[in-house]
């Protein structure tokens, strides 16, 4: 039996908000994004959700809550994952199902982490319809230079990124006050690696994708604000207001 997550959410939101976010959106909307790790997919995914009430599903997270609790899935996903290598697919397949299984998601959801290689994709497809897909392309080096500049807070889990989000004190969490350390598999060997087994298992997901005519790609060296932007330009959403 796998060990699960709760119900993960970043932002609690008011039911002035999720009515205001159900009228804008009018139906449920289900959408993936993509990229590799470090393009900036997690924060767009969180942005998306926040906005526009849907619940944010991130693989990572669900496998970083599990090796913070030391479950007997966090023993096999942190051997897997400090090599560099992805985590099998029939890991990735059952946690996904079962958290979609919880339907939380009242007006939607955004998928950040799956699927990764073609198998996933249609595994995914066969259960569920999807809007759209946004693909966040950005090159190897920027992303190394991105993931190792990466930093966690021990206490509170808060992330932060000594390029666009900085602490007010070097090494110290704004929030608890806890200290800041790069994950264990963020050094640039594993790094490059995991970015290799992206492009050889991960892009081939997009051709699955663009059969159905779903995929917007997306500029990741932009700035997140005006990445996001681009996102709600692609998916037709109503851009933030100033």
């Amino acid at each position: 039996m796998l060990s699960f997550a709760p119900k993960m959410s970043y932002t609690l939101r008011s039911a002035t908000t999720a009515r205001r976010s159900c009228n804008i959106l009018q139906h449920m909307r289900k959408y993936v994004v993509m990229g590799v790790q470090g393009c900036g997919k997690g924060t767009q995914a969180k942005v998306l959700a926040s906005r526009f009430d849907l619940t944010h599903i991130c693989v990572g997270d669900i496998f970083r809550w599990n090796i913070q609790r030391h479950t007997k899935l966090a023993a096999r996903i942190k051997r897997i994952v400090d090599g560099g290598d992805l985590v099998p697919d029939e890991i990735v397949e059952e946690v996904v199902q079962r958290r979609l299984q919880e339907h939380d998601w009242n007006f939607g959801f955004v998928l950040d982490g799956f699927p990764r290689n073609r198998a996933q994709a249609e595994f995914f497809l066969e259960s569920y319809d999807i809007d759209a897909v946004v693909l966040i392309e950005a090159s190897d080096d920027v992303v190394v230079e991105r993931v190792l500049a990466r930093r966690l807070c021990t206490g509170c889990g808060l992330d932060y990124n000594l390029i666009y989000h900085r602490p007010e004190t070097p090494g110290v969490c704004d929030v608890c006050r806890g200290s800041l350390e790069a994950r264990p598999d963020d050094v640039e060997e594993v790094v490059r690696n995991r970015i290799a087994n992206y492009h050889v298992q991960t892009a081939p997901v997009v051709k699955v994708f663009e059969r159905k005519e779903l995929v917007f790609r997306v500029d990741g060296h932009l700035p997140p604000a005006d990445l996001h932007l681009k996102v709600c330009e692609s998916l037709k959403l109503p851009k933030p207001t100033a």
